[in-house]
């Protein structure tokens, strides 16, 4: 398929800028593939469309603050660096995007918080954008991280175009969210309230858990038109062997396997037997997924409405069916759906 198959015409009032008040309460369009039915209610009525023993897949990942605000030394220009990931824990390095990167270099000190309170220094120049920072602490680690979080800032999507407030740290996190590591939140799972998965538990729905810790790549341009020559980052996945083991038996009992979201999906596809079954795992993945793709382990998936280009869009529709999918979205703009981080649900059943 092409990239430009992945075209649509979405108005910029549709993507959802703020959270719906309560998580379960947003809007949910249900889609049927066999009989390309398509239904409108609400998160919370997810309860009526799963039954006792069936299974739920969850991504446990945890967003931490990785949007920084600092000035470089001497010019005093002002530096967005971006947190990805921690590479040395000792010696306090981390890889980082930087913007504008033109003005970063080798050498540079970079100066953030109130008195300058943390200090930086760029020792690599990995690509035109990422660099490579030690922050010269003087204090134990647990301070310095807390330090580092303190001035971070809750990493929203750039096409979410406000500022952050307070209620972003709650809801752009998922309630079950436990191990730190996303620079963006595995947004499907964000309309799942205690209440309803305590009422799901009730009716016998079984619940599991994988981690990938979603990186920048998520949002990362496809730039080329041919999309098997697209390239996606690599980002940690852990799937453990109690997650493996509940889903397959599952899977061997018939009943209905459920992906909350893309980032799940990845991670099951990215580790499965020649018979289908979920394997546990724990390493690497840059899976990339689009139409047509034959999928092992989920027959239902959660997820939200997204952008047009973007690779969560391809995955959806290579699991609904890309004239399917493309059916639905055409509706939910009709109907006045939210699309994006913040918005409402789909269910593909």
């Amino acid at each position: 398929m092409k990239l430009s198959q992945f075209k649509f015409q979405l108005p910029e009032d549709l993507i959802s800028l703020h959270p719906s008040k309560n998580r379960d309460e947003s809007r949910m369009l249900v889609l049927h593939k066999e009989t390309v039915k398509i239904e409108h209610k609400y998160f919370r009525e997810i309860i009526d469309y799963f039954d006792d023993q069936d299974i739920m897949i969850f991504n446990n990942t945890k967003v931490f603050p990785a949007r920084l605000y600092g000035n470089k030394e001497k010019t005093g220009a002002k530096i967005e660096v971006f947190l990805l990931r921690e590479l040395n824990k000792e010696q306090r390095l981390w890889d980082v995007l930087v913007d504008p990167a033109r003005k970063i270099r080798i050498g540079n000190k970079l100066y953030f918080g109130e008195d300058d309170l943390l200090v930086a220094e760029v020792i690599d120049n990995t690509t035109s954008r990422w660099r490579t920072l030690r922050f010269l602490y003087d204090g134990d680690y647990d301070e310095f991280k807390q330090t580092l979080y303190n001035l971070g800032e809750t990493p929203l999507p750039k096409f979410i175009k406000r500022d952050v407030v307070p209620e972003d740290k709650d809801r752009y996190q998922t309630i079950y969210a436990k191990h730190e590591g996303a620079v963006a939140a595995p947004t499907a799972g964000m309309h799942f309230s205690r209440e309803l998965m305590k009422r799901l538990e009730i009716i016998g729905v079984n619940f599991a858990y994988v981690t990938l810790h979603v990186g920048l790549g998520n949002f990362r341009n496809v730039d080329v038109e041919d999309l098997t020559k697209h390239k996606m980052d690599s980002e940690q996945i852990v799937i453990s062997e109690d997650s493996a083991n509940k889903v397959n038996a599952t899977k061997d009992k018939k009943k209905n396997v459920c992906a909350i979201g893309t980032t799940v999906m990845r991670t099951m596809e990215s580790s499965v037997s020649t018979t289908g079954h979920l394997k546990p795992f724990e390493g690497w993945t840059n899976k990339f997924i689009f139409p047509p793709y034959e999928f092992n382990v989920a027959n239902r998936m959660i997820s939200n409405f997204h952008l047009p280009y973007s690779t969560q869009l391809m995955m959806v529709a290579a699991f609904a069916g890309y004239d399917l999918l493309f059916k639905a979205y055409n509706v939910a703009i009709k109907e006045k759906y939210r699309f994006g981080t913040y918005g409402d649900a789909m269910m593909i059943i």
